[in-house]
């Protein structure tokens, strides 16, 4: 129920998100993202108090509510503030330092909160939950005295006529807008492929036969994080000078063959093909992120929320997968993430031949671009149009 609460808040609140960064911008996304996150998080120690589990099923949603608004807002204006050469660099970048929290969190929590008497209660629990909640109160309150340049879809759509024609710019109507539409097909199938690997790691490693205690593989199971994490940075240095679609392509390859190595291998084969595994699936959610928002123009804010709502995607691959698991091994349970894993790339493929088909293979990272503009340029561009248009409204509300 928690799994299913926390990956349903993104497929319920994403699409709200988006809706709502279109009305009233980025900032305010930001601002509603915190809130419900703090609010989710200070409601978890009546719950961890009075023991309800209810509470924390409600808690769970409300914060994948924050979480999912938060990522629709700070991920889109990543990719937007800046020249769309380098978007999904500059995304993984800023989720490589999330890897490091993930690696670095149940580590902490291991030594310091659930051992002891702390194993068997919930009087530690409710006082991470409070400080977590204080903690994004203190992160709203700064976000409020933060000038943060607004982005427009409107400004968007501009630069994108400046830069690649008039016609580029007029996208059509969102329905249309079939790579955004296809996007979220691969980002639900690659996060649910994403959460089924990571959700079955300490049994598929305990159940390899090679003496790994539960203990062990939970250890095991961090460094798999830290794998990913480091992954992520290489991809993000890669991704400066490869081309996105092309390099997605071959890391969901990869994610096919080492998937298939976990389902298939036995002993220390298994386990170094889940490492590498791990190592490749890093850069992939970045990635789809980017290119299905690309070139949305006036759809940039819609287009990012039904991105994130693939999240949802973690809500399905685990029991399907769990079940292959009663039925079987934990080894061959991987081959439902596989599926997934390949419907991913079989959307990076399609673009890398879609757009083989009108500009030529290339492998090199060309831009979206023509006159290849840098990021300080791009910034300052789609900038600049924000600031004439406010202060075009200031004059006509005087």
């Amino acid at each position: 129920m928690l799994q299913l609460a926390y990956f349903g808040a993104y497929i319920v609140f994403s699409p709200i998100a988006g809706t709502f960064m279109r009305r009233y911008g980025y900032k305010k996304g930001i601002h509603l993202g915190l809130t419900l996150y703090s609010l989710g998080a200070i409601f978890f120690w009546p719950s961890a108090k009075f023991e309800k589990y209810g509470g924390f099923v409600g808690c769970t949603f409300v914060i994948g509510c924050g979480l999912s608004c938060l990522e629709v807002a700070a991920n889109s204006y990543i990719t937007v503030l800046g020249t769309p050469r380098y978007a999904a660099m500059r995304l993984n970048i800023s989720q490589g330092f999330q890897g490091i929290a993930s690696f670095a969190g149940p580590l902490i929590a291991s030594t310091y909160f659930f051992k002891g008497k702390n194993a068997t209660t919930l009087n530690t629990v409710q006082w991470v939950y409070m400080a977590v909640s204080g903690l994004g109160v203190v992160l709203n309150v700064l976000f409020f005295f933060c000038d943060l340049p607004e982005i427009t879809e409107e400004a968007l759509t501009r630069e994108l006529a400046a830069t690649d024609g008039a016609e580029a710019a007029d996208v059509g109507p969102f329905h249309k807008q079939y790579r955004c539409i296809l996007g979220f097909v691969a980002q639900t199938c690659y996060v649910g492929a994403q959460v089924g690997v990571a959700a079955f790691t300490v049994n598929y490693l305990v159940d390899q036969g090679v003496g790994i205690s539960h203990s062990h593989a939970s250890l095991m199971f961090a460094f798999c994080q830290l794998t990913f994490t480091g992954g992520r940075f290489i991809g993000a240095a890669l991704l400066r000078f490869v081309d996105t679609a092309f390099l997605l392509s071959m890391y969901g390859c990869a994610c096919m063959a080492c998937c298939l190595g976990v389902a298939l291998g036995t002993g220390h084969g298994g386990i170094a093909s889940l490492y590498m595994l791990f190592f490749f699936e890093s850069i992939c959610y970045p990635c789809i992120f980017t290119l299905g928002t690309q070139g949305l123009g006036r759809h940039t804010k819609r287009g990012s929320g039904l991105i994130v709502t693939g999240v949802g995607g973690g809500a399905w691959f685990p029991p399907a997968q769990g079940a292959l698991a009663d039925r079987s091994y934990t080894r061959h349970s991987y081959l439902v993430p596989l599926a997934g894993f390949t419907a991913m790339t079989t959307y990076a493929v399609g673009l890398v031949v879609n757009e083989a088909a009108k500009s030529g293979f290339h492998i090199r990272n060309h831009g979206a671009t023509r006159d290849e503009m840098t990021a300080a340029s791009w910034t300052e561009n789609v900038v600049e149009v924000y600031g004439k248009d406010k202060e075009r409204l200031s004059v006509e509300k005087a």
